[in-house]
């Protein structure tokens, strides 16, 4: 009374709702079996589950009563009386396949205010206020398990609202026994409020209070060949992106490759930063031939390349060590036309002993047809192919991976693994499945590039160079030039030049030359530059070469 109390906008069930009662067999024997036929008389469980008794409910809303009965055949009908509370509606989705058995629901009627409906994969019940009745024939409910057979049925799911009160009951041709009945949701082993077999042989179950989507899945043994089974298993076909063994294995590989690509990448970073940080003692570049001392590069490295190694930049002093080079290399000529001007005359032709890099920047400076030029007047343009040039240089000679802010070939290669992955899945997913596989591959190539843009600049070798340029720059700064024989020493000053000009040493590297005699070879002045003095005076070089190298500087590094 209580609970009627609580629901005053439901109304009472009119007299001429539908009934779900069975009609009652009389008692008797069944022909030619001289067994008593079982009453389906509906009646209360004689025990319950601790702590829920077992009690009469009258009709509530959000209430159901079901019957199911398995028949001679083998197909269970089901009738559900179901009470929707005034104004309101609810909604059942049974799903029909249940992990690898599937069910199939047919003949649904609705004696009330709703619709009953198979749609795909799922038995959709769409019900109204009021009291309404729904009948429907399932197969694929009784399953052979060898020794006996099973009968298996939701009797509850995919309620859209949260049952007040459940009662169920199933009737088979004989009595079952090990009757299971779990509620809630799915997934869970809650044993359901009662499920027992009474004297009559009938399976009644009781659950209250069922949340919205929880379930209540009851079973029952019966014994062997007592129905045809009708169980239907279908191996649930595997999505296009479904873990297999193929993918699993595509996706096990690509741990591995990024856990070694990790650890490559590390040990790489810290070789580059060694290289830039470690204490290098300064190495001697000088070398005898034939009786005569003369300067040569580590690695056979340029001005203009050693600068780059080392900061991963070409810039304006690059390019302006590179212009003294050419002309200590008597390429150029370079001479002065005032106090603040420098003239550049051709004096040999560019030929293959320059690198591209060199011939870039010749060209920049002496297009064809031009024999000299002003500094004053120089318009150096293209600068970006020249810089690129030099990039490239560099990278074909192993030392750098890329250009700054470029991809490089590993981010190339990455590039390519990406798209050949994304191709991939889109074909396997259409086609045999196993499309992780090809997601493994397009996030190797993700990888791939991502790592390219952490990898050091430099290479292995390129670290290794630029600790014989910081070597070198300790040379520049310890050499003495009465260690060098006299007849050498204006070559030695003018080939190590262009290389302290492009590491930043020139300063210390003339004053350290501030007293040479450039007439110890036998011929006045610097064999590759010219003043307007009669008399060659090495101070003052220092403090012209300054301010030419800084007109040049200034030049290249406009854009």
């Amino acid at each position: 009374m209580s609970l009627f109390a609580a629901q005053p906008s439901f109304p009472a069930p009119p007299t001429d709702a539908p009934t779900i009662s069975f009609p009652v067999p009389k008692p008797g024997p069944v022909p030619g079996s001289g067994k008593p036929v079982p009453s389906i008389d509906p009646s209360p469980p004689t025990a319950s589950r601790p702590g829920k008794p077992s009690v009469e409910h009258p009709p509530l809303p959000r209430s159901v009563n079901i019957q199911l009965k398995i028949e001679r055949d083998g197909r269970m009908t089901v009738i559900e009386q179901v009470i929707v509370q005034a104004k309101d509606t609810m909604t059942r989705e049974v799903p029909l396949r249940i992990g690898d058995r599937v069910f199939t629901v047919r003949d649904a009627k609705v004696d009330g205010s709703g619709t009953a409906e198979v749609s795909g994969e799922k038995f959709v019940i769409k019900l109204n206020e009021g009291v309404s009745t729904v009948t429907y024939t399932v197969d694929g409910a009784v399953a052979d398990l060898g020794d006996r057979l099973q009968v298996r049925w939701q009797v509850a799911n995919g309620w859209s609202d949260k049952l007040v009160f459940l009662r169920a009951s199933l009737l088979t041709p004989e009595p079952g026994d090990d009757p299971t009945c779990l509620a809630g949701a799915a997934g869970t082993e809650d044993q359901c409020d009662s499920a027992l077999i009474d004297v009559s042989g009938i399976l009644r179950v009781i659950q209250s209070d069922l949340d919205a989507g929880h379930r209540v899945d009851m079973s029952l043994d019966l014994p062997a060949g007592l129905v045809p089974t009708n169980a239907r298993f279908e191996e649930v076909k595997a999505g296009p992106f479904a873990m297999t063994p193929v993918g699993g294995g595509a996706l096990g590989g690509l741990a591995l490759l990024l856990l070694g690509g990790f650890g490559a990448l590390w040990a790489a970073r810290g070789r580059d930063l060694k290289a830039v940080s470690a204490d290098v003692a300064p190495v001697d570049v000088l070398v005898t031939e034939g009786g005569r001392v003369a300067f040569a590069s580590p690695d056979g490295v340029l001005p203009g390349q050693a600068g780059t190694v080392v900061d991963e930049v070409v810039d304006g002093r690059d390019l302006a060590a590179t212009v003294v080079d050419l002309a200590v290399r008597n390429y150029l000529w370079i001479t002065e036309v005032a106090d603040d001007d420098w003239q550049l005359v051709r004096r040999n032709p560019a030929d293959d002993a320059l690198t591209a890099y060199e011939r870039a920047v010749y060209q920049a400076v002496l297009p064809d047809g031009t024999e000299s030029v002003t500094v004053s007047g120089l318009r150096a343009t293209d600068l970006d192919a020249v810089r690129a040039t030099a990039y490239a240089d560099a990278v074909d000679r192993g030392w750098l991976t890329r250009a700054p802010g470029g991809l490089g070939r590993l981010g190339l290669i990455g590039v390519l693994v990406t798209v050949l992955g994304v191709a991939a899945t889109v074909v396997l997913a259409l086609t045999v499945g196993h499309a992780l596989a090809g997601v493994a591959l397009a996030i190797a190539g993700v990888a791939l590039v991502l790592g390219s843009r952490f990898l050091p600049v430099r290479t292995k070798r390129g670290a290794a160079l630029v600790q014989q340029v910081r070597g070198l720059s300790g040379y520049l700064r310890a050499v003495s030039p009465e260690s060098i024989p006299d007849a050498d020493r204006e070559l030695v000053f003018s080939r190590s030049l262009p290389y302290a000009v492009a590491l930043g040493e020139s300063e210390a590297w003339l004053a350290r030359f501030a007293d040479l005699d450039v007439a110890a070879d036998g011929t006045p002045g610097l064999y590759w530059y010219g003043t307007q003095d009669e008399t060659y005076d090495q101070p003052r070089f220092a403090r012209r070469f300054h301010a030419l190298v800084a007109a040049l500087t200034g030049i290249f590094t406009k854009r």
